[in-house]
């Protein structure tokens, strides 16, 4: 069953530069592509260069920056193609910024 690992984290405080927490996503990178769990992954701009899209009756209605304001923003996600929840579970918790953000898993409805 494929999940959506959505990596939720304060975008104000964590950059993508440190060079510890590049090694850490590395390594998981490297493990998790071993086990062959990952189908996709991406990092996400931050939700300053969003726009959010609306149609309110009829009329389309445009904004710069995100929906909401919230504490965490979501940075990123991986797509992953695990045996049940309790392997996605797993999964996610080795994803580095679980030890700093938040990290949403979603199953992914299957047509």
């Amino acid at each position: 069953m494929r999940y959506a690992l959505l990596i939720c984290q304060d975008e104000s405080v964590i950059t993508g530069t440190d060079p510890a927490r590049v090694a850490a996503y590395e390594e998981f990178m490297d493990e998790m592509s071993a086990q062959g769990v990952i189908v996709d992954s991406q990092r996400l701009k931050p939700t300053s260069s969003s726009t959010t899209v609306q149609v309110r009756e009829g009329d389309l209605v445009i904004a710069d920056g995100p929906f909401a304001e919230t504490k965490e923003q979501i940075a990123g996600f991986f797509v992953v193609d695990c045996q049940d929840l309790d392997q996605a579970i797993e999964v996610a918790s080795k994803i580095p910024s679980a030890q700093w953000g938040t990290i949403e898993v979603r199953p992914i409805w299957e047509p």
